[in-house]
């Protein structure tokens, strides 16, 4: 038997090795300032709006458990929203996550499949309930992608209440246009607007810092917030008001996770660098400038931000603050999109149907299924909720749960993968997961008043992937010993024992491994006695790294014979990689395939299982509709694959589960 590996193209997308290539000093820097540009674009559009709502949603009146404007509150909220995106931004996510990726790329995703490959390591058990925990944070990220839409779209559009009072009633439809305009677009992709997401974004950064000065300047002393005593003492000293106020301080740090998540497409120095640079410094800036104007003026905190605008700047604020939204809009679908397909990659989500929108970049994606879906529950929200402020009660859960699963698995990805010292994990965790945890408690409190939505959601999203993974292994045991074992069909065609007439010609049966035997291929040859002069047994696998090497792409294996013309082909791809069949195949060494293939004639086979549910007890009943309901979304495999339509035989089969 022999073995070979040969090399197919691949495109890792990184920006480092670009910045490289670059040669000159003055090319390097116009790349590395390129690349911060565009992460300020894509990135930041979530967190750099919150500034929007995040005071607002604090001192709103009508709060279920609202906080007294109060020289000694303002200072403690401030000081509040400063120290958490320092702990939990600063400190979890740039100082800390960020240097936990898998082959570059970041988010909750990467940390499951660093763990799914740590468990043959460490302990099965706990990395399993581990990534079990993962899930359901990629879960809370669907409902994130759902309330950040209406949530950010809202809240800038209302600020069409402070110009002019009388256009009120005009907020939740021209809301709703917007959002609709916004996801009819998305299968256009996001190459072109996203050459201008940029600038917008530091015109956005740019204008709030700069009015967040101005505030700044009526008042200066609001900079006493920054000092973490008056975080300690409005926490501590006034624990029974704080405590729920957390529940909407959380706001502040939403959008972190796509700090971590885009790691990947820009990498951690840029993205750092425009933090440390630009989002950061405008952004505090604009709460210390928003809790400068309620200590001037405690009676009217309905929408500060917009009235920290002045009287001629407000028209155009609202129109970049609603293009700055719905940049934080587009982010997080596309991120959405991204999560859905990686989860479908490894085994969490069936086989979804996945455009690529740009020829030059892999990670612009758009889907479907997820766009219309997220569509539809977007503007539900917007109907249902009507306002930023009652939708903010539940965004924060959202956030919260996510940042408290990566911050969990974080550690336990430092210590299995570098060896830190316990003790050192155990201080880190420790301060931390309070944290976290502190605000996940805030956030549960309002339950009863939308908190209960991302969970609903969550929990939702984390019951079809998990039905799914667990119904695909049922589904796969069982069509394992319906194929058999390859070799033994290979020996069986050689000895003649299945007689078969050889036609001409070229066929690709795709399987899901060598050690069985395709159900297409054993049916051609139990039904229609014949197999083709050169047969290629092709298994795709999705390896749990985001790119695969050209030079680890394909191996050929001969299946023990080298004269009878069955080779098997195993086409690795990276989770972040669509698999495209007839190039892998076109870069096949002929002399390692027993000769030419003729891929511009070739006929290629699939095994299509239809799934029925029986009465056996692998799962509950409901869990079998669930799966059987949730397999009616697969998409076409010919169309997933790039197989050409005219040459492509499907053949069924059915499986009871």
């Amino acid at each position: 038997m022999t073995s070979r590996q040969h090399p197919t193209s691949s495109d890792d997308g990184s920006a480092s090795r670009s910045s490289e290539a670059a040669g000159a000093p003055s090319a390097h820097d116009a790349v590395r300032l390129a690349v911060v540009i565009g992460a300020l674009g894509v990135v930041f559009g979530d967190i750099g709006t919150s500034p929007i709502y995040t005071l607002q949603t604090v001192f709103n009146p009508s709060d279920p458990h609202p906080v007294p404007v109060s020289t000694a509150n303002v200072y403690g909220v401030v000081s509040l929203v400063f120290w958490s995106v320092v702990i939990i931004v600063m400190v979890t996510y740039v100082l800390l996550a960020m240097r936990a990726d898998n082959d570059g790329e970041g988010g909750i995703m990467a940390l499951i499949t660093l763990l799914r490959r740590l468990s043959a390591q460490r302990g099965r058990r706990a990395t399993v309930i581990l990534a079990a925990l993962g899930i359901f944070g990629a879960s809370l990220f669907f409902g994130d992608s759902m309330i950040t839409p209406a949530i950010s779209v809202l809240s800038a559009v209302e600020g069409l209440k402070v110009v002019e009072p009388s256009m009120e009633h005009l907020v939740v439809p021209i809301t709703a246009v917007i959002i609709v305009v916004l996801f009819l677009v998305q299968r256009r992709g996001t190459a072109a607007v996203g050459q201008v997401f940029g600038p917008v974004m530091i015109a956005w950064f740019v204008a709030i810092g700069a009015c967040g000065v101005a505030g700044i300047v009526d008042h200066p002393e609001i900079l006493k917030a920054l000092s973490p005593t008056y975080a300690l003492g409005f926490l501590f000293g006034h624990f029974g008001i704080a405590f729920f106020a957390l529940a909407a301080v959380v706001l502040a740090v939403t959008g972190a996770e796509a700090l971590y998540a885009d790691m990947g497409h820009f990498g951690r120095r840029p993205i750092t660098r425009a933090w440390l640079i630009l989002v950061f410094p405008a952004c505090m800036l604009s709460y210390l400038g928003q809790g400068a104007l309620i200590l001037g003026d405690p009676a009217d905190v309905s929408s500060p931000f917009f009235l920290l605008v002045p009287d001629w700047g407000r028209w155009p604020m609202i129109v970049l603050a609603t293009a700055a939204t719905v940049i934080a809009s587009q982010a997080v679908i596309t991120g959405a999109y991204s999560v859905a397909s990686q989860a479908a990659q490894l085994g969490y989500l069936p086989r979804l149907r996945i455009a690529h929108t740009s020829e030059s970049t892999m990670g612009q994606i758009y889907v479907p299924w997820i766009n219309w879906t997220l569509l539809v529950s977007v503007l539900t929200l917007v109907f249902a909720f009507r306002t930023s402020a009652a939708l903010a009660y539940a965004f924060g859960m959202a956030v919260t749960g996510t940042i408290t699963i990566t911050t969990l698995l974080f550690f336990y990805v430092a210590r299995a993968r570098w060896g830190t010292p316990l003790w050192l994990l155990g201080i880190g965790a420790f301060v931390l997961l309070f944290v976290d945890l502190l605000f996940l408690a805030a956030n549960l409190t309002k339950l009863a008043h939308g908190a209960w939505l991302p969970l609903l959601i969550g929990l939702t999203a984390f019951t079809v992937m998990t039905t799914w993974q667990r119904g695909r292994e049922i589904v796969t045991k069982e069509r394992a010993q319906r194929e058999g074992a390859l070799s033994e069909f290979i020996d069986e065609l050689r000895s003649g024992k299945a007689p078969t007439r050889r036609v001409p010609g070229t066929a690709v049966f795709l399987n899901r491994g060598k050690q069985t035997a395709p159900l297409a291929m054993r049916a051609n040859v139990e039904h229609n006695h014949v197999r083709h002069e050169h047969v290629v047994i092709l298994s795709l696998e999705t390896v749990p790294v985001p790119r695969v090497p050209a030079d680890q792409r394909s191996v050929v294996d001969d299946l023990g014979y080298a004269d009878d013309g069955i080779v098997h082909v195993t086409a690795r791809f990276g989770y972040m990689e669509t698999p495209d069949v007839p190039s892998a195949l076109a870069l096949l060494d002929p002399a390692t395939t027993e000769g030419p293939l003729q891929l511009d004639e070739a006929s290629y086979f699939l095994s299509k299982i239809e799934l029925r549910r029986g009465k056996t007890p692998v799962m509950a009943p409901w869990r079998k509709r669930l799966f059987i309901a949730t397999s009616y979304i697969t998409a076409d495999a010919a169309e997933a694959f790039g197989l050409p339509r005219d040459r492509t035989v499907i053949m069924g089969a059915y499986i009871e589960v």
